[in-house]
């Protein structure tokens, strides 16, 4: 248990992490069990054992070897091993073990000395089992001889304390004195001359006990010979000889010379040296010239295992007589270890979002050379974004000292140097491999500022049409994308029906067929998302070009049958010359660009030579005059084909009257009764010509208007076939160029032919719905236009109040 316990350590401020304090002693005595209490260092901290936990405490030491443990419930310091205090410290005074208490969260540390107390578990030790003393005759009572003594691992009460011969004789007896803390010097006092003639050999035990309870003994058996005289024993010149060596000294360096003299000639007087303990551990590192006393390095040394080596040398004669002295031979320490780091905690990966400051490692730096050979500096090698802080005594944290970005850098390799004062320098590193995890701080990025995508009209369903792509910097659920349609401005206008996103590849599909001639173009917005939290996105538009197919026949506007009849038959006259207008077929195409570029061509006639027809107007005109060998009544079929590929057609059927001088009181009625009464076919021409007539003046004054009204802006009510009007991309696709010259064209009409109905600019084309659509008028907006007459081949088409007679105006 501890002898005394204090506690010196005390917080400057509440929530200070670490503060400097006096370490908490307690001492202990060797070989106690493992587990054995050694104090309350959570009372004598200042902590409740409840803090223990959630501060999760530790013991940590320099050494790396973990003698102490730490009982978070209760709060005791117990042993983690049992402890050999020679193991530990050999015959050192004082055995002091240091380590550290270390809390986290907040981070603090405690330091802890333990003095490890000696007990008495060492018997003394002579060098050898027997030892043999060859003692000239007529020796003086009161001679000496010295004994090595005896060693005990123990040290104070516990180390030897007297010495003793067993049985006691009346020639010897034992005298021991303390010449230093660690050294005895004992002697075999010879009481009375010995006399060979009575005794020649003597045997006897010699004890050695030290002061512990129980106290324990030591002992060697005495071996005495005796000699012929010899009665000058060698002297050393001096009792200690002290020498020193550089630790890196090499194998046969001369550390000292030892001399002792003897004063006695021949082989008396012949001296050879030797150690005391010839096989012991501790002259190892050394060995003696028996000739010159001189002592050499045997292998090499080791500051940081010895400082000091103490060992005894004999110095023997020719007669057996010796001497004893003592050497002491200091190392001297040599910068030859590199320091050492030794990480305590270190955390990885960290969030790229951790603010500076924030704690990577804690690790601890030492060098077992000392003075300054052991005086460390620590840097980092050229690293930005981390610093080095000093803890603790030799502690050091590793910092980030700004905001980490995982996407320009996701991992740090951080290497710390740790250097010594030494000459010359020695220095160790560590490498921190640092990782840094992601946050969701990257939104998606589209690879284009915006999409153009094309689709051919008439599409099939789920038409895949292209793809819009984003990338996220950010790592997995961070930069994992999804699309999806967002509504267009305004807000609440929700997103295109008939476009799809596919929410993982980003592919953009058309879910239903489209018709260029109701939609042309439209725009979507696509929004990618990340699956981060919080999600981050971005958007980008997307505009779908409708492509035109030639899907629409071209629609024969003129002539037209009527009420599911024949159609009317357009009077030539009898001076009619080559190259006179006779009719002019009227189409149109729904299509555009190409697709709506419309020829002309006769496909069959009752006189093919009679005619011709424009390939490019619609025209047709006489190729020749008519003669009185030409069938009055004409039969025409106009075929009207587009440019599409495939090519679509239609075809328009004329009929043409032709206007005999001979014959113009004899012309036929349309109604197939003017055949069989003759009176009603000359008052039906009577009627005509008044018809013609007035239709005439009519159409004089109409052409005046037309003049007069030709600079300004069509009125709301010449709207083509009724309220609901011709969508603009019709009439787009009719000015783009199948009619593109302006007309004007007078026909005159004989007797007779009022009964024809002259109505070539009737209304044929159906009422087509409007359409929403994002490069014309439609919809909701076509109240804001006013409706204009839509160019039809060469000519203005009239509403279908008005026929147009003896006048054709085109645009």
């Amino acid at each position: 248990m501890a002898a005394a316990r204090q506690v010196l350590c005390v917080w400057a401020l509440l929530g200070v992490a670490r503060v400097r304090c006096e370490p908490i002693r307690y001492s202990v005595a060797e070989e106690g069990e493992s587990g054995s209490p050694v104090g309350d260092v959570a009372e004598d901290a200042g902590l409740a054992p409840a803090q223990l936990w959630a501060r999760r405490a530790r013991i940590a030491s320099p050494a790396g070897r973990q003698h102490f443990g730490l009982e978070r419930g209760s709060g005791r310091l117990v042993l983690a091993e049992r402890l050999d205090r020679e193991e530990l410290c050999g015959r050192s005074r004082t055995c002091t073990l240091a380590f550290e208490l270390l809390l986290a969260d907040p981070l603090q540390f405690f330091p802890i000395e333990v003095s490890v107390e000696d007990i008495n578990d060492h018997s003394p030790v002579f060098p050898g089992e027997r030892l043999t003393f060859e003692i000239p005759e007529f020796t003086e009572a009161g001679s000496r001889f010295p004994v090595e003594a005896a060693q005990d691992l123990d040290i104070g009460s516990n180390d030897i304390q007297a010495y003793s011969i067993v049985p006691e004789n009346e020639f010897f007896t034992v005298s021991y004195q303390t010449h230093s803390e660690s050294e005895m010097h004992v002697d075999l006092v010879l009481q009375k001359p010995l006399d060979r003639e009575e005794q020649p050999e003597m045997d006897f035990t010699l004890v050695a006990t030290d002061g512990g309870s129980p106290s324990r003994s030591g002992t060697t058996q005495i071996h005495i010979i005796v000699l012929d005289v010899n009665d000058n024993a060698p002297i050393f010149t001096q009792k200690v000889f002290s020498g020193h060596v550089l630790e890196n000294a090499p194998k046969g360096f001369v550390v000292h010379r030892v001399v002792a003299n003897d004063a006695d000639d021949g082989i008396n007087g012949d001296i050879t040296y030797q150690f005391t303990q010839p096989g012991g551990q501790t002259n190892s590192d050394f060995t003696v010239d028996p000739r010159s006393g001189e002592i050499r390095v045997t292998k090499s040394l080791d500051f940081e295992t010895v400082q000091k080596y103490e060992f005894s040398l004999r110095a023997v004669d020719g007669g057996g007589l010796s001497a004893m002295c003592n050497v002491v031979v200091d190392v001297m320490d040599v910068n030859d270890n590199a320091p050492e780091i030794v990480v305590s905690s270190f955390s990885s990966p960290i969030p790229e979002n951790a603010a500076p400051g924030t704690v990577v490692a804690l690790f601890s730096v030492t060098d077992k050379d000392s003075g300054v050979n052991g005086e460390i500096s620590c840097a980092l090698a050229e690293q930005l974004s981390f610093s080095l802080r000093p803890a603790f005594k030799n502690y050091y944290e590793l910092v980030t000292v700004s905001a980490l970005d995982r996407e320009q850098t996701a991992r740090y390799t951080v290497v710390v140097t740790a250097a010594d004062a030494g000459s010359p320098r020695l220095s160790g590193s560590h490498t921190f491999t640092v990782d840094v995890s992601d946050v969701n701080d990257n939104a998606p990025v589209f690879n284009q500022t915006s999409y153009t995508m094309y689709v051919h009209e008439n599409n099939v369903p789920a038409l895949l049409v292209g793809a819009v792509q984003a990338r996220d910097a950010d790592a997995g659920a961070n930069g994992k994308v999804s699309y999806s349609l967002v509504a267009a401005d305004p807000p609440e206008r929700e997103p295109c029906s008939c476009v799809s996103v596919n929410s993982e590849s980003g592919a953009v599909f058309v879910l239903r067929p489209l018709d260029y001639e109701q939609l042309r173009q439209l725009e979507v917005v696509v929004s990618a998302a990340d699956a981060g939290s919080p999600p981050l996105s971005s958007s980008v538009g997307v505009r779908l070009l409708v492509v035109d197919e030639n899907d629409n026949a071209p629609l024969v506007l003129h002539p037209s049958a009527q009420d599911g009849g024949p159609a009317w038959s357009e009077p030539v006259p009898a001076w009619a010359e080559a190259g006179d207008l006779v009719s002019k077929v009227v189409a149109v195409d729904a299509d555009s660009g190409q697709n709506s570029w419309l020829s002309y061509r006769l496909l069959r006639a009752t006189e093919p030579g009679l005619f011709a027809v424009g390939a490019q107007s619609g025209e047709v005109r006489l190729r020749r005059p008519p003669t009185e060998r030409d069938a009055a009544k004409q039969k025409l079929v106009v075929l009207v084909r587009d440019n599409g590929r495939p090519p679509l057609s239609a075809t328009a059927a004329l009929s043409v009257l032709l206007l005999h001088g001979s014959r113009d009181a004899e012309l036929p009625q349309q109604s197939p009764a003017a055949h069989d009464d003759d009176g009603s076919l000359t008052a039906s021409l009577i009627v005509a010509l008044v018809l013609v007539s007035l239709l005439f003046l009519v159409s004089a004054a109409a052409f005046a208007a037309c003049k007069a009204c030709k600079s300004k802006e069509p009125s709301s009510g010449h709207v083509l076939y009724g309220p609901s009007g011709v969508p603009s991309c019709v009439a787009d696709g009719a000015a783009a160029g199948t009619l593109p010259h302006a007309y004007c064209y007078e026909l005159s009409l004989t007797t007779g032919s009022g009964s024809s109905e002259f109505q070539f600019l009737k209304p044929v084309l159906p009422s087509l719905p409007a359409q929403r659509c994002s490069t014309g008028v439609a919809g909701d907006d076509a109240e804001h236009f006013p409706a204009v007459p839509v160019p039809v081949g060469d000519a203005d088409v009239e509403s279908p109040g008005m026929q147009a007679v003896g006048q054709f105006h085109g645009l």
